[in-house]
């Protein structure tokens, strides 16, 4: 999920029975409304009451959704979406090391790289609208217990994530960045999609040349100093600085993606306008974000400056030294590119935290979210053909602390990325992952941890 790092954990989730309509108490992360991912891997049972809504595996006539649900397809999509970010933060990873000559490894890091982690903060900042209201957000005793909810969701996250820092795995992980995502949340949640989308793009333009002036204000000084009040840089090495300017995912940037995931999130992805006016804007964001970098950098002299500063990457057997990745999961692509001369601003490469980057980013994100949604609509085969990917995206909390885990615990592996990374591990990774998500699924209703979550949510039912 992370490319330079772990990117990502993809939003948590759980949800209720096939068909059943959703409760407060459904939405594990955010995805509610009905078992989207579980129902289709199931693909058994009869059918909802009343209909299943068009995108059920076992769905036979589409019913008119409750005012505010979403078609179960589109849920199905998201968690598909979040199933193939999670593969790409395996590829991160675990996956082949880059070839001095070009090759698969290449090809796996550039594809992952940046993306994957992109994607999840979108879908996280989708999860938050289905916890959140839909198409209208909950107000009055409904909306108080979704505000705790969230905020309840964000501990823990910031606990687990915490815990998870502790280890090699550093400051790769995404889990309490998340929790600091959500927090900040808070505010927009009763906002309508138009609003939200405009303070995205203000997001994407403003807070990459933002970051960039505080980052030059800081001194190692004044880093030691903030880090030394801070009770969780203390204990973790990851701390309030991490999470919003310095990390790997600082929010100062990363909410772009988050608002950008909420402003999806109010709209009818079933609408066929909203369709097309979104296959629209993804395309176009990727082509402004990596295309106008690529021009400018070229026409300024940009790339070439940015080449000569940029760390031997031949030298590729350094990359498998614990030394030369403690701290970070993966090579930080980005964090080469924040010189006194600025070219990172001009830059779209993963974790620059550029304009372009995010606009890059989103139009990826947009694009693969419409995609999903769009074929497994129309294509019910599909649904059940991708049953048991689907079921990875219904349990990625689950998922993403589990592979960590493994990691860890490989023979031999003293840092991350493991030195044993390569295309037959990242084989292994999805593969096993694949066969626990559709095994556990088919008899639970919920991830492990998930259903953890979702029990330590029940507390918001007290709020009044």
């Amino acid at each position: 999920m992370t490319e330079i790092d772990s990117a990502a954990k993809a939003p948590l989730r759980d949800l209720p029975e096939p068909g059943a309509a959703a409760t407060p108490d459904d939405d594990a992360t955010g995805e509610t409304a009905g078992r989207s991912g579980a129902a289709a891997p199931h693909d058994a049972g009869p059918p909802p009451a009343g209909g299943a809504s068009k995108g059920g595996a076992t769905a036979t006539e589409p019913a008119p959704a409750p005012a505010g649900a979403a078609p179960l397809a589109r849920l199905v999509g998201v968690d598909l979406a979040r199933a193939l970010a999670v593969f790409g933060m395996f590829a991160v990873h675990v996956g082949p090391f880059p070839d001095p000559e070009g090759g698969v490894g290449d090809w796996f890091l550039g594809l992952a790289s940046g993306r994957a982690s992109a994607l999840f903060a979108t879908l996280a900042g989708f999860s938050l609208m289905l916890i959140a209201g839909r198409l209208e957000p909950k107000t009055g005793l409904a909306g108080r217990q979704a505000r705790a909810r969230i905020v309840i969701r964000a501990v823990i996250l910031l606990v687990v994530g915490t815990a998870l820092a502790m280890t090699n795995f550093g400051g790769a992980g995404i889990l309490n960045f998340y929790a600091v995502y959500f927090l900040l949340a808070l505010p927009l949640l009763r906002l309508r999609a138009r609003t939200l989308a405009i303070i995205a793009v203000v997001l994407a333009f403003v807070t990459p040349q933002l970051a960039y002036a505080l980052r030059a204000l800081l001194t190692e000084s004044m880093v030691t100093t903030i880090d030394g009040y801070d009770p969780i840089a203390r204990l973790s090495g990851v701390g309030v600085l991490d999470f919003f300017l310095t990390g790997l995912y600082p929010a100062i940037t990363w909410m772009t993606f988050v608002v950008t995931g909420m402003a999806l999130g109010r709209l009818d992805l079933s609408s066929g306008t909203v369709r097309r006016r979104l296959a629209v804007v993804g395309p176009a964001l990727i082509a402004f974000g990596y295309g106008v970098s690529w021009l400018v950098l070229r026409l300024t002299g940009g790339a070439k400056e940015i080449a000569a500063t940029m760390p031997d990457m031949k030298d590729f057997e350094a990359l498998k030294d614990a030394g030369a990745s403690a701290g970070a999961f993966d090579m930080p692509v980005g964090s080469g590119l924040w010189g006194p001369d600025a070219w990172g601003l001009l830059a779209a490469e993963p974790h620059t935290g550029s304009t372009f980057d995010l606009i890059g980013s989103l139009g990826i994100a947009i694009t693969v979210l419409l995609c999903l949604t769009v074929a497994l609509d129309r294509l019910p085969v599909l649904r059940r053909l991708a049953a048991p990917v689907i079921a990875v995206g219904t349990m990625s909390l689950t998922l993403y602390v589990g592979h960590i885990l493994v990691i860890l615990a490989l023979p031999g592996e003293s840092a991350t990325p493991p030195q044993s990374a390569s295309a037959t591990l990242l084989l292994c990774f999805v593969l096993g992952a694949t066969l626990f998500a559709a095994t556990w699924s088919r008899f639970f209703r919920r991830g492990p941890l998930e259903h953890l979550l979702n029990n330590a949510t029940r507390l918001a039912n007290r709020v009044r």
